[in-house]
């Protein structure tokens, strides 16, 4: 199976990002991609709760689903709509941050609500509070496509391998980790946490990531990282992106999946133990 992971920059208007959207799809579908990763937030960017309020969808009405799946089906292929900020109807009018699973006849055949919500302070001058404007999800998700089980998860994810440890357990093939990282912690954590996954794991580990600097309207513009990343099962970097748009490509080969795990076992050595909280 070949993948793009398609490295984009996001503005804050989501008819024009779907358009973007489209285009690189196609492209990737030309050149031979089954498998197309788009991501986190690829509808929208923006620091702006009011920007958010006014563009933003109920995944029900949401245009950006809808044409990604349309443009599933066209291409016949497998798609990782990394993420979508969406409308949810929650009391406190927070946004879910949602991945979905999209097979080439454009069906949902999975989504997953980031569980673990990017609320740090890197620097005296940088702090993100996610769980502000998002709910966080409550349900790990395995999905069961025709050519791999894929593990769904969103950036700051990465950083809590519990999660992928229970994914791979369960079976995971490939996990997906669509992210908008920061410039300052992609420099410093991008490429050996999820080198560090892939090893953990003994599977594959795809990495489609926001670029650059985001166009708003408005708002204070935000910046990230890119250098998407395509790991294989014992921890290689067999491909990746600088920190322009671009699609990166990738041959997927299984086999390298359970070769990993017999070489080392881990996921079969698991003991019980006490404390340290006891």
């Amino acid at each position: 199976m070949k993948a793009a992971l398609l490295q984009i920059t996001s503005s804050d208007d989501p008819a024009a990002n779907l358009e973007m959207l489209k285009d690189r799809i196609a492209e990737a579908a030309a050149n031979g991609a089954g498998f197309v990763l788009t991501p986190e937030v690829s509808n929208c960017v923006s620091t702006s709760r009011e920007q958010q309020l006014k563009v933003l969808c109920h995944q029900e009405d949401d245009p950006t689903l809808a044409g990604l799946r349309q443009a599933a089906a066209e291409h016949g292929i497998w798609l990782l709509i990394g993420s979508l900020a969406l409308k949810t109807h929650d009391a406190d009018g927070r946004f879910a941050n949602r991945s979905f699973l999209i097979n080439p006849t454009g069906e949902i055949v999975a989504h997953y609500d980031k569980i673990h919500m990017f609320d740090v302070t890197v620097s005296e001058t940088e702090s993100y509070r996610e769980s502000a404007g998002y709910r966080p999800g409550e349900r790990a998700v395995l999905a069961d496509a025709d050519f791999a089980k894929i593990g769904l998860t969103i950036c700051y994810d990465v950083r809590f391998p519990h999660l992928y440890r229970d994914l791979a357990k369960a079976g995971a093939d490939i996990i997906c980790v669509p992210a908008a990282f920061s410039t300052v912690t992609g420099a410093a954590h991008w490429e050996t946490l999820l080198r560090a996954r892939a090893i953990e794991c003994g599977a594959w580990v795809l990495a489609p990531a926001q670029c650059g600097t985001h166009p708003s309207s408005g708002a204070k513009a935000r910046s990230t990282y890119g250098h998407s990343l395509a790991v294989d099962p014992w921890g290689k970097i067999v491909a990746s992106a600088g920190d322009l748009p671009t699609i990166t490509y990738v041959e997927l080969s299984l086999e390298e999946v359970a070769e990993s795990r017999a070489r080392i076992s881990a996921l079969d050595h698991d003991r019980p133990y006490s404390g340290p909280l006891d």
